[in-house]
């Protein structure tokens, strides 16, 4: 089964968070990038139209707070 647009930015975001987050702990990012910014330049043309700053926030929202409680060492 492929997967939907929808589901392809979801990762692409997930995904864009993590590199974005691990780049800026290793103080690796130009400065003033902020994560919508990255995340932008991280989005395939093709589904580039259905990004949103509500969806990275959802998305966001999400992945922070899955992390916090969870269980991993």
């Amino acid at each position: 089964m492929e997967l939907t647009d929808r589901e392809k930015i979801i990762s692409i975001i997930s995904n864009g968070i993590a590199v974005f987050s691990l780049l800026q702990e290793r103080d690796e990012l130009p400065k003033n990038t902020s994560m919508y910014d990255f995340i932008l330049k991280v989005i395939p043309l093709e589904i580039k139209s259905q990004l949103s700053a509500e969806l990275i926030d959802e998305v966001f929202k999400y992945v922070t707070s899955a992390h916090r409680f969870s269980d991993v060492k």
